[in-house]
């Protein structure tokens, strides 16, 4: 499967800032499967980390990486049992993957002015007749821009057509804590 054309985007914009420290840009990719966006993020210049619960989908990812002469740091880990370090990256993806308590620590390892990249399914994917069917996978309308009040969203949509997603690229503010 292709990376998210607008994850790639994002990251690629993203990329052109400059770092405020001037030392590498990290960036985690959340539920990174076989690493199609985690290779995106390292050619775009990123210290890429990937995380999946999946060993085998991290050697494709790892393996994938080695192939494009890109270096990218696997981590196999439940992030239920295992928890993000806080305020460590610049940039979060996940994409295609919703577990709604994981929010609060995705939204801490962002450090500040970092930023978020969020795209998965929304509940009107049922009416497309594939793809995923439970709740516990579909963001209801306006569920995630709302997970990410007090950031600085640049970027929201929800579309419903060729499939329904929710994405959001959001800005996590100079302030304390998470909200700005």
């Amino acid at each position: 499967m292709a990376p998210s054309p607008f994850v790639v985007e994002w990251v690629e914009r993203l990329a052109r800032e400059r770092p405020a420290g001037g030392g590498p840009r990290r960036a985690l990719d959340v539920a990174a499967g076989r690493g199609r966006h985690t290779i995106a993020i390292a050619r775009a210049g990123f210290l890429a980390f990937a995380v999946d619960v999946r060993l085998d989908a991290l050697r494709a990812a790892a393996d994938a990486a080695a192939a494009a002469r890109l270096d990218v740091r696997c981590w196999c880990a439940d992030l239920t049992q295992h928890p993000l370090p806080r305020a460590r990256f610049d940039l979060v993806v996940v994409a295609r993957y919703l577990q709604r308590d994981l929010f609060p620590a995705l939204q801490r390892a962002v450090a500040r002015g970092g930023v978020v990249v969020y795209e998965t399914f929304t509940t009107a994917q049922r009416a497309l007749g594939v793809g995923p069917t439970s709740p516990d996978h579909l963001l209801e309308p306006g569920e995630l821009r709302a997970r990410f009040d007090g950031w600085r969203v640049m970027a929201y949509e929800e579309t419903r057509e060729p499939e329904a997603v929710a994405r959001i690229a959001a800005r996590r503010g100079w302030g304390l804590g998470t909200r700005g």
